[in-house]
């Protein structure tokens, strides 16, 4: 996927008059992008236009219109955009009770490392957590977390040939069985690989 520019942003003007279309468009967008993972934790799969819409709602939130602004957050977020052999992802874990919560982040320490994409019949993608910055304490886990799911030549060959998606939490405190990905969810994902020639 090509990262973005600065000609690929609206100005804040353009950006206050399209805003509530584009919205609407990135929502529906992200329907088939989110994988919830039981009732309490969810992965949210970027692409070009959620990280489109992310730093133009930065930039408005920050009034930030001058070059050099613009392309900090150009440069902080370009790096989630996938690059064809992988899945860039933001894993929440989500409980509404703030105590709830914080006894849950001590409980699941380390289950960033615990998520399993499989494909059939090729084996498990590789993931990797927290690439920018280290997110978990001593003493638990942070609520948010950023991930690369790196996918083989093999690998997203079978899923572009159609094999099917499963997905499973392997954590003693937070266990997810293995279930297989929705058909929508599976092809808006494969749509990010790209097949290269060995």
């Amino acid at each position: 996927m090509p990262l973005l520019t600065r000609s690929d942003l609206w100005s804040l003007e353009q950006y206050s008059e399209q805003r509530e279309n584009f919205r609407l468009e990135v929502l529906a967008h992200k329907k088939n992008r989110q994988l919830a993972l039981g009732d309490n934790a969810r992965i949210y799969f970027e692409d070009t236009l959620t990280i489109r819409y992310q730093i133009q709602e930065m930039l408005r939130i920050e009034k930030v219109f001058e070059v050099a602004g613009i392309e900090e957050e150009l440069a902080a977020y370009n790096p989630l955009i996938p690059d064809g052999t992988n899945w860039k992802a933001t894993f929440m874990i989500e409980f509404g009770d703030p105590e709830e919560r914080a006894e849950r982040l001590r409980e699941m320490r380390g289950i960033e490392n615990c998520i399993n994409l499989e494909i059939e019949g090729h084996g498990v993608a590789q993931v990797i957590a927290d690439e920018d910055l280290e997110r978990e304490t001593e003493e638990k886990t942070s609520a948010v977390h950023f991930m690369r799911f790196e996918l083989s030549t093999d690998q997203i060959a079978a899923l572009k040939d159609g094999a099917k998606l499963f997905a499973s939490v392997e954590h003693a405190a937070y266990p997810i069985p293995r279930f297989e990905v929705s058909q929508t969810t599976r092809d808006a994902l494969t749509k990010d690989l790209v097949l290269t020639s060995h």
